[in-house]
C-alpha cells in the first residue's frame, strides 16, 4: 500500500468492434466516461460503498459488478494483504454501446494501481480488466478496455494490446439514441451459422481498415468499414438504423456501423468539422424515427483512462 488512501480515476468510453473488429478493435470517446474513487481499506476484501451519476441500480456486490470483479482479480493476482472500497460516478448510459461496465472496470483499476507501492504497466492491468469486462460481456473481450487503459485505436487480442496508428486529424460521430440494448441481448441475435464467404470479406476488410489507418489512407478506410457479420443481424434491434447509416454516408462519413453492442452509432471522418456535419444528418434521422439522441464527438486517437488530483 503506497502513502496515498485514496485516489480517482476517470476511463473514458469508447467505440467497441468499430465495425469490421467485432471483440477485437476499439477506440475511446473522449468526454464521457465513468469515474472511479477507491480507498484503501484494512479489510481484505472489496466492498461497493457508492454508485452515482446516471446510472444507479447496478449490483453492489463486488462478484457482480465490473469494477468490483476487477479489483478482486488484482488482490488475487498480487496476493495483497489489504483491500478496496470503491464509489463510482457513472457518465455513461446503461446499454448504450459506449463501453460503460468497461469504463467502471477501467476507472478502478486504474485508481486501485496508484495506490499500489510498485504500480503495474498497462499489460499487467489488461488481463485484470478483462476479468471484470467479462461479468457484462460473457467474454474475454478487450475491444472496450483496451483503448481506455492504452488511448486511441487499439487491436486487443486476448494476450494482448497492439495500438494502431491513425491521424490525428480523423474524428468519429458517435450518436446516442435515447434508447436501452442490453449487450447479452445483442449477443443472442449473431447466435447461428455464417457463410464463409462472409468470414472472407469480413477479413479483407478489417486488413483494409488497419492498413489505412497507419498508411493514413482515408480511400482504404472508405472501401473497408462495412461489417457484413455483425450488422445485419444486431440493425433491427436499432430503430432507424438503416437511415441514420445512409445519413452518415451520404454527408461524406469514411464509414459508420453500430457501437459496440448499440444502440449507438458511429461514424468516421477526416476531420473534426466534417464529423460535427455527419453527426448532425445522424441526429436528424434518428429524429426522423421518433428517436432523441445526443452527440460525442472524438478523435479516433483519443485518450485513455488517467488518475483524476
Amino acid at each position: 500500500m503506497s502513502g496515498a488512501a485514496q485516489a480517482r480515476a476517470f476511463s473514458p468510453g469508447s467505440v467497441g468492434n468499430v465495425g469490421v473488429g467485432f471483440d477485437l478493435l476499439g477506440h475511446p470517446i473522449a468526454g464521457i466516461g465513468d469515474t472511479a474513487t477507491v480507498r484503501c481499506i484494512d479489510a481484505p476484501t472489496v466492498r461497493i460503498a457508492a454508485i452515482r451519476g446516471c446510472v444507479r441500480d447496478l449490483p453492489r456486490e463486488p462478484e457482480r459488478n465490473t469494477a468490483g470483479a476487477a479489483l478482486m482479480a488484482l488482490r488475487e493476482a498480487l496476493a495483497l494483504p489489504f483491500g478496496f472500497e470503491i464509489e463510482l460516478d457513472k457518465g455513461i448510459p446503461l446499454g448504450s454501446g459506449m463501453g460503460g461496465s468497461a469504463a467502471s472496470c477501467v476507472a478502478a483499476l486504474v485508481a486501485a494501481n496508484a495506490l499500489l507501492d510498485a504500480p503495474l504497466d498497462i499489460a499487467a492491468l489488461y488481463p485484470l480488466a478483462l476479468a471484470g469486462e467479462s461479468l457484462a460481456s460473457g467474454g474475454h473481450t478487450g475491444d472496450n478496455v483496451g483503448p481506455m487503459l492504452a488511448g486511441g485505436l487499439v487491436l486487443a487480442t486476448p494476450e494482448r494490446l497492439l495500438p494502431i496508428a491513425v491521424p490525428a486529424a480523423w474524428h468519429a460521430a458517435v450518436v446516442h439514441p435515447h434508447a436501452v440494448l442490453e449487450t447479452r441481448q445483442a449477443r443472442r441475435v449473431l447466435q447461428g451459422a455464417y457463410a464463409l464467404p462472409e468470414f472472407v470479406a469480413q477479413s479483407a476488410n478489417l486488413a483494409q481498415v488497419l492498413l489505412g489507418c497507419e498508411r493514413g489512407d482515408p480511400s482504404l478506410v472508405r472501401a473497408g468499414l462495412c461489417d457484413v457479420l455483425v450488422e445485419p443481424r444486431r440493425a433491427p434491434l436499432i430503430p432507424g438504423f438503416d437511415a441514420v447509416k445512409r445519413a452518415a454516408l451520404d454527408a461524406g462519413a469514411l464509414g459508420a456501423s453500430i457501437s459496440g453492442a448499440g444502440p449507438s452509432v458511429f461514424a468516421w471522418c477526416e476531420t473534426a468539422a466534417h464529423a460535427a456535419q455527419v453527426g448532425n444528418a445522424m441526429q436528424a434521422a434518428f429524429a426522423a424515427h421518433g428517436q432523441a439522441s445526443d452527440l460525442h464527438l472524438t478523435p479516433i486517437a483519443g485518450p485513455a483512462a488517467r488518475q483524476l488530483e
